[in-house]
């Protein structure tokens, strides 16, 4: 499981990107992949899946506790 930080949210569009804590690298975030709500500066897990453009996120979670 990788770790990270939501760089950005749009909770309108429903969709953001997570930079991950090791790599650095962003990565694309859709609403249809997450359990509960996330917002810029959210410390989240996630998983990575082939998608059209690259890989994006799956599976996201937020960490409790941080920010």
């Amino acid at each position: 499981m990788r770790t990270g930080t939501v760089k950005f949210f749009n909770q309108k569009t429903k969709f953001g990107f997570i930079i991950d804590d090791e790599t650095k690298k962003e990565y694309y975030a859709h609403a249809k992949n997450m359990e509960g709500e996330v917002t810029a500066n959210d410390h989240v897990t996630f998983e990575l899946k082939p998608a059209a453009r690259g890989e994006e996120c799956i599976n996201v979670k937020k960490i409790t506790g941080t920010n």
